[in-house]
This record gives structure tokens, sequence and C-alpha cells, in this order.
């Protein structure tokens, strides 16, 4: 698999932190695997590694605040991808910010691709809400983020911050290297992706919704927007911010969702790609009560009467405008394969991508991993557990394909 990173270039930032020592591995891994590894070096870094290792490592100079006389905006765009291993909290917050105080967030803010960041901290930094708010705005935007792992700190204190391995920050650059590489293969083409929860109200106070999070509706809208595609994105409520360029339409209920995507079709542009990665709620009450529902106690709890919800991926799928290619997701508690294949041929869709939820000690809604299958009528991939973002990135260029190889037999005919 690391043939796949055969002579890429590698814009490796070190952050100060004791995890900066993994990354002389990650340099050592990198070259390995065939890279060019150019490396900042931040103060904070310099703390902790030196100059020399690093140099010697990489087989060229390390670059410093005191070094490096080259033009930053060259240096960011030559690379093919860009690592922040260890990502400090406060590295992360210059980011986060667009702050340009340093040759590294200099370089970062000058970049033409995201990045894939490693965030090491204490466990505190890391839960605390700036920071966490820091890294949605980071996801938003489309940076990789892996990590941080839960383990025993140089502080003396247990939790969860510590850097990823450098074994799998070596994987996370193999898995997302087609985002960090911006192309235009999609220009031209129209993007609808459906993303997060419906909530269908009982009454002014309570609703019937799930726990969708929005992070892989979003993720794909911002890598298919990566490759050139005009992307509008419909999504329910969410924590996440709005993905930076990309046209977002808010709802709450299943029909505005129907609504919002039938509107998207009727315009007098095509639209190539749908992409319906929203949990929708299958049911909504056949009436919203006025006033809040009371409890009274001792009493028989009420019964709510329930109606079926719009089937968007149908609709969309043999709507007279029809993308080219439609493709939902299937969130399966069992039976997997046999259910995603029904589904695909029952919504009348061409792809589907169907992930098991609700298993012990397994989770998907709100976390940043995921494990899907990619199914056609032709084949099934099993693309192994890997980051949402991995997914969105690995799914456009999937897509991407299918255009170009498309366009290929058209001009053959």
């Amino acid at each position: 698999m690391t043939q796949n990173l055969k002579g890429k270039s590698i814009l490796l930032i070190i952050s100060g932190g004791i995890a900066a020592y993994k990354s002389l591995e990650l340099i050592r891994l990198l070259k390995k695997a065939g890279c060019t590894v150019r490396c900042i070096l931040t103060k904070g870094g310099e703390q902790f590694v030196t100059p020399l290792s690093v140099s010697a490592l990489c087989e060229q100079e390390a670059l410093t605040e005191d070094t490096y006389k080259m033009d930053h905006i060259h240096l960011s765009r030559t690379a093919d991808a860009i690592v922040i291993a260890p990502a400090s909290a406060n590295i992360i917050a210059q980011i986060a910010h667009g702050l340009a105080q340093d040759l590294a967030t200099t370089a970062l803010l000058a970049a033409d691709k995201p990045a894939l960041i490693a965030p090491a901290m204490n466990h505190k930094m890391w839960h605390n809400p700036a920071t966490q708010a820091n890294i949605a705005t980071l996801q938003s935007r489309g940076h990789t983020i892996i990590g941080p792992e839960e383990g025993d700190m140089a502080c003396g204190e247990r939790g969860l911050g510590r850097m990823s391995q450098p074994e799998d920050i070596l994987k996370a650059v193999l898995s997302n290297i087609p985002t960090f590489q911006h192309s235009n293969i999609l220009k031209g083409r129209k993007a609808l992706i459906t993303s997060g929860p419906t909530l269908e109200p009982l009454d002014p106070v309570r609703f019937i919704g799930n726990r969708s999070s929005g992070k892989q509706g979003h993720a794909i809208a911002t890598a298919l927007a990566a490759h050139g595609a005009d992307v509008t994105l419909v999504t329910g409520p969410v924590a996440l911010p709005d993905p930076l360029g990309i046209k977002t339409i808010h709802i709450e209920t299943a029909q505005e969702m129907l609504n919002a995507c039938k509107n998207a079709l009727n315009t007098k542009e095509t639209v190539d790609i749908a992409v319906c990665a929203a949990a929708v709620s299958d049911w909504s009450p056949t009436k919203l009560q006025d006033h809040k529902i009371k409890k009274r106690s001792g009493k028989t709890p009420p019964s709510i009467a329930l109606k079926e919800n719009p089937d968007i991926l149908k609709t969309l799928s043999t709507h007279k405008n029809r993308p080219m290619l439609v493709i939902g997701f299937a969130a399966e508690t069992e039976n997997l394969a046999k259910n995603a294949a029904d589904k695909l041929k029952r919504k009348k869709c061409d792809w589907i991508l169907a992930n098991l939820v609700g298993q012990t000690g397994q989770k998907t809604f709100g976390e940043d991993q995921n494990h899907v299958y990619l199914i056609t009528s032709s084949k099934t991939q099993d693309w192994k557990p890997m980051s949402k973002t991995a997914i969105a990135a690995r799914l456009s260029e999937e897509i991407a394909n299918h255009f170009e190889t498309k366009a290929i037999q058209d001009a053959a005919e």
C-alpha cells in the first residue's frame, strides 16, 4: 500500500510537545515509503527535538525561524500533503483563527490544501470547549484529525491526549492523500448532499430524532468541493459549523429536507451527483400537539399515532431530473450485505455505503471513525475501518473516477 506514497512530497510541521520525539520515527517511515520530507520545526518544537536530528533524517535542512529564507507560499504549495505532528493546542488554535505568527502558521495560512493534524496535549486541554470548537472548525474546512489516543502522559496524568502512533499517521496520510491534493476533476459538476438527522416534532418541546452528528455528510460535501464540484449541502440540526464555500441549507424535518432536495433538482442547472448521507426519521406524528404533552402520574402514557415520512433517496432516484449518480447510505443492525443489497434495488439508486450500527462495544453516530462497505449492482468493497474524512476522500475519488470513465466512454462512441 505504501507504494502509493512513492515520490510524494510531505511538509511535516513539528510543534512543541514531548510527543515531538515520535515525529522522528514518522520521518523515517515517510522516507521508507518513498516520500520526500521537508520539515518545519517551530520554536516550541526545537525545545524537544533538535534541527540537527530532523535534518539528518529528512536528508535536507530543517526549516526554522532562524534558518528559513525561501518563499513560504512556494513551500506549502509544492507539498503533496501537509502533516502537523504533534499539533499542540496552541497551533490548533492559531490555525483555526487564521493567525500567521511564525513560519509554520504562515505556511499553513498560505496553503492550498487541507492538512492532516495529529493533536497531542494534556487531556483537560483536549476536552476544553475552546479546543473542541477549534477542532470542529478545522474539520469543517476539510482538515483531517487523527487521534488523540488515551494513555499515560508526561505530566503524570492519564487520559485522552497522546499523539497517535507514527504508523497510524502514515496510514492516515496514505488514506487521505486524495483529499490533500485538490483537483478539478469534478469541475462543472453539481452535487447535492444530505447530512445530519431530521427532527419530527411531537409538541412544542419534544421530537422524534436520532443520534446522527452529520460528520460523514459534511465531510463528503467538503471532499467533493475539493475536487471542484459545485456542492449544495442540505443538513438537519447538527453541532458542526457550515463548511466554508459550500451552499448550506438548514432544515429540521424530513419533509423540509425533501422540499429542499426537490428544489435543487427543479432548477435549470443539472444536478450530477446526489449523496444521501442524512439519517432521515422514518416516521413522524400524524398530529403536532399545540401544547406540551403532560406527564400524568399513575395514568397510561399517551398513544402517539405515526405516519411514514417521504422517502428522499427513492424520490431522487426516480425523479424526472434524476442525478446521473445517486448514492445512499444504509445503517444496519444485522444482515448487512443482504439488507444493503435489498435497499439498493428497492430505492433504485446506483451505490450504497453500508455500515453496521448498534453493535456491542461499537459506536458510529458521533464518532470520527467508521467501517463501511461500498455496494453496487456489480461489486461489494470492504473499505475497512477508517476516519469519516478518509471515507469521504475515498468516495469522492470513486465518484471522480466514475465520471472520468464515463467521459472516456462517451468520447469513444
